[in-house]
């Protein structure tokens, strides 16, 4: 390597050293600044889109030009859409597409603090998916098994709680497994952690498929769970699949990861483990049970996640779940691994999911070019995190070298 390259290389890791130390409300300022700049982006294309479609019924005529596509209308339908119309007359937040937006952001809360607790402790965990539904199912199954033995007011009070409870116990035991692997095996966590994943959709189809499928349906699923085995919906439509007592249980777990962390000793050697693993063995961190019980505590999130799709939305296991293993990998990646910042981003995700459905609905625009959107978004705001995650990493990992470097001299 050049001199200049060299020079150019050292340039690159300091200012990723310094993204990597900016404070909140700096991250903060950042990310509104690139929303703006994937939306302004996202105009331009949609523009250019509508230029070169064909179309019966153009939109707009601009100085003899004809567009297909609007795009200011777009990204109100993409934004205000997923809303509800909050700046129409008559507006309720108790709307279904509103409630449609939570439902998602919901679920999202978990996975993104499943992958996030991981992330933390420097391990990949790619596997929230599988996890997820793993502990779908065992949720599923075992208050289909209770519900019998927990009839009236002791089933509407025990049912959900087991069922959540099954859950988590299922996502953690499935996190256990590529968390035992790594630490006494040396198994790559992102390998195991993915196929993985293809083991539990397998697994699940097979068991809804054969010896727990519903014997009335055609699809693959369970018996549905009876009303007092799944979240209640109290304020909004129960047509609308969403529960606050859902949403207030993702807020429970949020601020429970957070005081973990933050304040307990056991966070605070995940959370050395992830940044500086070699100065968390030196002082005394056990690095396998660390792995071990992160990994399986990130599954135990996933798996409640799963529960709550399973219990709040389908009100059984049915395969083919949607994808909110994969999301909370990105959801996790925009909040910069933080629990907190977890709530904003699964919200941003949930309002791009809900919005894209409005997008469909009251536009010429194609899916494909909503999907387009949809990434551009999620590409702008997550990129400048995932470099400041590595200017974390870079700068870390210089503080390890640095040490080392003493402590060498002194023994010397």
């Amino acid at each position: 390597m050049s001199d200049a390259d060299r020079e150019w290389v050292d340039t690159v890791r300091q200012r990723l050293i310094a993204l990597g130390q900016t404070s909140a409300g700096e991250r903060v300022l950042i990310a509104a600044s690139a929303l703006a700049l994937s939306v302004f982006v996202g105009t331009i294309i949609v523009f250019v889109a509508g230029l070169v479609a064909t179309c019966r019924d153009p939109v707009l005529t601009m100085g003899g030009t004809t567009l297909c596509y609007d795009p200011f209308f777009v990204f109100d339908r993409l934004f205000l859409g997923a809303l509800g119309d909050p700046l129409a007359g008559g507006w309720s937040p108790l709307n279904p597409q509103f409630a449609l937006t939570l439902r998602e952001t919901t679920v999202l809360v978990f996975t993104g603090l499943s992958v996030a607790l991981a992330f933390r402790a420097g391990i990949f965990n790619i596997g929230t998916q599988g996890q997820l539904v793993v502990g779908g199912l065992l949720s599923a199954l075992t208050v289909l098994w209770a519900a019998p033995l927990l009839s009236g007011g002791l089933g509407a009070v025990l049912l959900v709680p087991l069922g959540v409870t099954a859950g988590a116990v299922g996502g953690g035991a499935y996190g256990a497994i590529p968390g035992a692997l790594k630490a006494y095996a040396e198994a790559n966590e992102v390998i195991t952690t993915i196929m993985l994943n293809f083991v539990a959709v397998l697994v699940t189809r097979y068991l809804v498929t054969g010896p727990f499928g519903d014997p009335n349906s055609q699809a693959n699923q369970t018996p549905p769970l009876p009303e007092v085995g799944q979240f209640p919906s109290v304020v909004f439509d129960p047509r609308t699949d969403f529960s606050l007592f859902a949403l207030l249980l993702a807020f429970v777990f949020v601020g429970g990861l957070y005081y973990l962390l933050a304040y307990t000793a056991f966070g605070y050697d995940l959370r050395t483990a992830g940044i500086q693993p070699t100065a968390a063995e030196y002082g005394g961190v056990d690095a396998a049970r660390t792995i071990v019980a992160s990994l399986t505590l990130s599954g135990a999130i996933g798996g409640v996640g799963g529960a709550v799709y399973v219990m709040m939305i389908l009100g059984k296991f049915q395969t083919g779940v949607p994808s909110y293993g994969f999301d909370g990998i990105t959801v996790s990646i925009l909040a910069g691994n933080n629990p907190l910042g977890v709530v904003f981003a699964a919200a941003l995700f949930g309002v791009l999911k809900s919005g894209s459905t409005v997008v469909a609905f009251a536009t010429n625009v194609p899916p494909q070019l909503v999907g387009v959107l949809r990434g551009l978004i999620i590409l702008f705001v997550a990129m400048p995190e995932f470099f400041r995650l590595v200017g974390r990493r870079l700068a870390a990992g210089q503080e390890e070298t640095g040490a080392a470097a003493v402590g060498g001299g002194a023994d010397d």
